[in-house]
């Protein structure tokens, strides 16, 4: 009886010498991972990340000459192509479950970290699968091209956008930069301070005319008047203050609140009128009753600022009532941005909406907590990419590519109907 049972490695490859070919460049970038440590991906900066992207198109061309053979036909087909994307998924849901950081521990020397789990976009497995993926991916759009048909328009747009968009976010990475600028009212900042602490002067500047801070209301808490702790230890409780909900419990006391004012400035030793200023705070007048023993205290509560100091409501000799911070809302940062060219952009800085002016992203990061809205100065995140708009460019002909093959799929099913 005669065996046609294939053998491993035996041409033509499928799925299980992909995967075994992907699982040996991985096992090769930890042994890298291990003798010479991270990959350091400034090395690809402009403008070797351009020389690269030439050698990859220049060795794709050239190994096309190849198509024919067996090796051509597995590297640029589903089953290698699948292996390789399919463990740059694993790798990256590796790094979205793996606490990442930019700085590691130098004692930090456990297995995980030495692999390079913890920054998994310097890691040699990392970055080996992905220059694999690209030459792969590369590979397969040159075969279908030297054969181009107009029908197959939906891959090559599909498939294009999905190289530019790995090309762009991968190698154009090293060329990404990321500042952090403080910036007083009524200055103008083009300074900034670099990953060894050189002072760097930027090519756009940033004038901050005014920052201003929206709070939600603050809490209410017992704290113990010798250590600080809020009642009770390990379960705090706190209340916070509403208007329209002002009776609350804390511990064994019942809480009235009487009156809120969220723009308060003492007006006596123990009493506060409203002032909308900038050193004004939040102060609160409670009534605070005793469940146990009926005991009834009153007064103001306020949690101060750097402008004014805070107020508790004593209890006891051991407790008392104090305000905590209130959180921040709502921040923003006005702001006017100034480029070389002589561009001149104005704009309301908020988190989330940032403002992108050329190839520069500017992002609201923070401000100074320990003043909160009296704060001087608006900190400010600014990052240069300037592959952003060819990953863009990727994006869209991948969603594009994406909904022509829905549309040819719906197309199909409807003749064959």
């Amino acid at each position: 009886m005669k065996n046609d049972k294939r053998m491993m490695w035996q041409f033509p490859w499928q799925y299980k010498e992909s995967l075994a070919f992907v699982g040996g460049i991985a096992i090769i970038g930890f042994a890298l991972q291990l003798l010479t440590g991270p990959f350091d991906f400034f090395f690809l900066q402009y403008p070797v990340n351009l020389i690269v992207g030439f050698v990859l198109l220049l060795f794709l061309g050239v190994f096309s000459l190849a198509r024919k053979t067996a090796f051509y036909q597995w590297f640029s087909g589903v089953p290698f192509a699948v292996s390789c994307i399919g463990a740059l998924l694993l790798f990256t849901l590796i790094m979205g479950l793996t606490p990442q950081f930019a700085r590691l521990d130098p004692h930090d020397t456990g297995i995980i970290t030495r692999l390079g789990f913890k920054q998994m976009t310097t890691s040699w497995a990392f970055v080996l699968l992905y220059l694999t993926t690209l030459l792969a991916l590369g590979a397969l759009i040159v075969r279908r091209m030297l054969v181009f048909r107009k029908q197959d328009y939906a891959f090559y747009l599909n498939h294009i956008g999905l190289w530019v968009l790995l090309f762009a976010s991968g190698l154009g990475a090293a060329d990404t930069r990321r500042y952090v600028m403080h910036v007083r009212e009524g200055e103008t900042e083009w300074r900034v301070y670099s990953e060894t602490d050189e002072v760097l002067e930027l090519p756009v500047a940033v004038q901050l005319n005014d920052f201003d801070m929206e709070e939600y209301p603050p809490k209410l808490t017992v704290i113990d008047r010798e250590s600080g702790e809020p009642q009770p230890l390990g379960e705090p409780e706190f209340f916070s203050i509403d208007d329209k909900r002002p009776e609350g419990k804390l511990v064994d006391w019942d809480i009235q609140l009487e009156e809120y004012i969220h723009q308060a400035i003492r007006n006596s030793d123990s009493t506060y009128h409203e002032v909308p200023m900038p050193g004004s705070t939040p102060a609160a007048r409670i009534t605070a009753t005793n469940r146990i023993t009926g005991s009834t205290y009153s007064g103001w509560v306020c949690g101060g600022n750097l402008a004014q100091l805070y107020m508790t409501l004593p209890l006891d000799e051991q407790y008392c009532v104090v305000m905590t911070k209130p959180e921040p809302k709502r921040f923003i940062s006005d702001i006017e941005v100034y480029t070389e060219e002589g561009g001149t952009y104005h704009t309301l800085l908020e988190v989330n909406k940032p403002l992108r002016v050329g190839h520069w992203t500017i992002y609201q990061y923070g401000y100074d907590n320990d003043a909160g809205k009296m704060s001087t100065y608006s900190s400010l995140e600014l990052v240069y990419d300037p592959w952003i708009y060819p990953a863009y460019a990727g994006i869209i002909l991948l969603a594009a590519g994406s909904v022509c093959l829905l549309w040819s799929g719906n197309k199909k099913r409807r003749k064959e109907v």
